[in-house]
């Protein structure tokens, strides 16, 4: 979502999360630069919990976002999301991860 309205984008990529962060970047138009993307585990097991760094760089500023999902390609989305919206004014419209089925 966003802006309260629902967004749809499809991208190609170097694998899965690339094509997602493509289809994120595709839509916002940020011209952010990726810096660091970053994967732990932080729960045992086969099903455990990824969480997802991103850091990200526009206009001399540099952020990092924080994403935690089962599914590492939604932890990476809303990484992305999360460091996309500290680079963007806190009073401007939020962007949420929500993974279509």
């Amino acid at each position: 979502k966003m802006g309260g309205h629902d967004v749809h984008s499809e991208a190609q990529g170097n694998g899965p999360v690339d094509a997602t962060l493509h289809a994120i970047e595709s839509k916002v138009q940020s011209g952010a630069e990726l810096l660091l993307y970053s994967v732990n585990a932080i729960t045992s097991g086969t099903e455990s919990q990824g969480e997802v760094t991103v850091r990200l760089s526009k206009g001399g500023r540099i952020v990092n976002g924080v994403g935690m999902d089962p599914d590492i390609i939604a932890a990476s989305a809303k990484a992305y999301l999360a460091a996309l919206n500290k680079l963007h004014d806190p009073s401007a419209m939020k962007l949420n991860a929500q993974m279509a089925p």
